[in-house]
């Protein structure tokens, strides 16, 4: 009895040494902690994996008296999907980005925005939101992203760990006799699976022989096994060690490290193996993003808020997340997975303020993934219709002289290899009276490509320049008509238009025109316009005026080797619909 009424004492003599210590400190803290007044409150929204690292720094931080200027500061931090972020953003600054989808309204920009990936941060300035300026865009942290395998399937097909394995590896894998099971996030809406996609795109196109067919034929096969969610992806990897089970189970798939350490903490019957091959595929860099129109006060702030999410602390904060620093190396309490390099490699996506670029990521790379990705993958309606008027006729110097005519119907031509023949398609010209009076002519009526890809690839062949105008806006309408007439659901239906001229014949005026259009638009039966002009005479203004009536999108460029880089991204362009 006696000995517990000591311990107690002992105890309660603790506890209040413990007491008079921690009061000594805050006091001692409220006297050598600068003085604050009023308060700014910065809101963050950072991608989910990231979020606990960064709550818990910054509630360090507040808690030892967060200050900028003399101002208190209190911090915010969300965890939202990038992707979610990103369709916010691009609303915001009246832009699209093709796969993401309309912004839910549930979503609100923050003041700063921590994503996986400074490939959005690419993919909206590429979308043409020009006022999207964020300021810092430093890396905060890091995960590679790697090639996720079921350890038996590693070890048997792909001689892991001991082989080093590259992306032509993975290539020849996928696309061999008995291909091996691959499957992919939504790239248009997930970084990891985006840079998977252009690791694997990239190998393709270097493989030799037709390198186009090659890039295609991945693209499908990887469509094949797509998930719109991270969550359901996972869930296809085999969950029984039954070589049945295994067999049919999904047998590789783009992830980030973080993915395959958090997937293999739930005990998972089959492990996976992170592969991480070479060249290293463009990283998850968790770039820090003041967004721009942040006020002076909050843009303080936030750069404070960076210089402690860049501190040494930070990185074991990133380690019990199973996230790397932004160089690469690692905190106390990493668990890296076997084969795994130190420091991770791979280029990240954009520079560092103040450098050259060199060495990183093409934003036109980019583009030209995601627009690929998005025909191959998609299924849809559309008219075709080129001009064949005598400006057409005009050489191109960047394309060894070819006229715009040539290179134009080249770039129709390669696009049409990536349609799949769930596609409809058909083939107009148009100039000026080339049928009697009227404007336009049908080479190829709207069928699928089943049945109509050698028609297509033979009336391509047969286009020549006139020595007739421009008869756009009679064209336009008919065209407009034609696929509205025919109008099918569950698909894009599309009238995509090349031009290298504003209309300059006498047929109806641009008043009627776009009357005309609202006239016989249908809500419940949308076609999309999309045109593409082609040199220094077309009127973006022109354009726009019939894409705001009809929905879609216009494209100009003085440059005519650039169409076909821009019709990938025009047909890849259609209606988001909201997430």
């Amino acid at each position: 009895m006696r000995s517990s009424l000591r311990g107690a004492g002992a105890v309660a003599s603790a506890t209040a040494l413990v007491v008079v210590v921690a009061g000594a400190w805050f006091g001692y803290r409220q006297l050598v902690q600068p003085a604050c007044s009023g308060q700014v409150q910065l809101t963050v929204a950072a991608s989910p994996e990231l979020a606990p690292a960064v709550r818990a720094a910054a509630a360090g931080w507040v808690a030892d008296g967060a200050a900028a200027g003399g101002t208190c500061i209190a911090v915010d931090v969300s965890a939202v999907d990038s992707v979610d972020v990103a369709a916010a953003v691009a609303s915001k600054h009246g832009v699209q980005l093709p796969g993401v989808g309309q912004a839910s309204g549930a979503v609100v920009t923050p003041d700063v925005w921590v994503p996986d990936s400074s490939t959005w941060l690419l993919r909206l300035k590429s979308a043409g939101a020009t006022a999207f300026a964020p300021s810092n865009g430093g890396s905060i942290a890091r995960s590679p992203v790697v090639v996720a395998v079921p350890e038996p399937v590693a070890s048997s097909r792909l001689g892991w760990p001991e082989k080093k394995l590259t992306w032509s590896d993975l290539l020849r894998q996928v696309s061999s006799s008995k291909p091996l099971r691959t499957g992919i996030v939504e790239p248009t809406q997930d970084a990891a699976g985006l840079s998977g996609l252009l690791s694997l795109t990239a190998a393709a196109g270097a493989s030799g022989g037709d390198a186009q067919a090659a890039t295609t034929g991945t693209l499908r096969a990887l469509a094949t096994g797509r998930s719109a969610l991270r969550e359901d992806l996972l869930a296809r990897f085999p969950r029984s060690s039954d070589p049945t089970a295994i067999a049919s189970g999904l047998g590789a798939a783009a992830l980030s490290e973080e993915d395959v350490m958090a997937y293999n903490k739930g005990k998972p019957p089959i492990p996976l193996a992170a592969l991480y091959l070479e060249p290293a595929p463009v990283p998850l860099d968790y770039p820090y993003a003041v967004l721009p129109g942040v006020d002076p006060a909050k843009q303080s702030a936030a750069r404070v808020l960076f210089k402690v999410l860049t501190a040494p602390g930070f990185r074991d904060r990133l380690a019990e997340r199973s996230l790397r620093a932004p160089d690469g190396g690692w905190g106390e309490g990493f668990k890296a997975p076997q084969g795994a390099p130190s420091p991770a490699g791979g280029a990240g996506a954009t520079p560092a303020p103040g450098g050259n670029g060199s060495g990183f990521l093409d934003p036109a790379a980019i583009e030209r993934a995601v627009s690929s990705w998005s025909i191959a993958t998609q299924s849809g309606r559309m008219l075709c219709v080129i001009d064949v008027s005598g400006s057409m006729k005009q050489p191109v110097p960047g394309a060894n002289n070819a006229t715009r005519e040539q290179v134009t119907v080249a770039a129709a031509s390669r696009g049409l290899n990536l349609f799949d023949d769930s596609w409809s398609i058909g083939l107009w010209t148009f100039s000026t009276r080339l049928v009697g009076d009227r404007d336009y002519r049908e080479l190829v009526p709207i069928n699928p490509l089943s049945g109509n890809r050698t028609r297509l690839e033979r009336g391509l062949a047969t286009i020549r320049p006139s020595n007739g105008d421009t008869g756009l806006y009679d064209t336009l309408l008919a065209a407009y008509q034609e696929v509205q007439n025919g109008w099918e659901p569950g698909r894009v239906n599309s009238v995509v238009l090349f031009t290298d001229g504003k209309n300059d014949d006498d047929g109806i005026p641009q008043q009627k025109l776009l009357s005309e259009l609202k006239r016989i638009a249908d809500p419940e039966r949308p076609v999309q316009v999309v045109i593409i002009g082609i040199g220094a005479d077309v009127s973006k203004a022109e354009l726009e005026s019939i894409t705001k009536v009809t929905g879609g999108g216009s494209f100009v460029t003085e440059d005519p080797t650039r169409i076909g880089d821009i019709f990938l991204k025009a047909i890849a362009l259609r209606p988001n619909a909201p997430r």
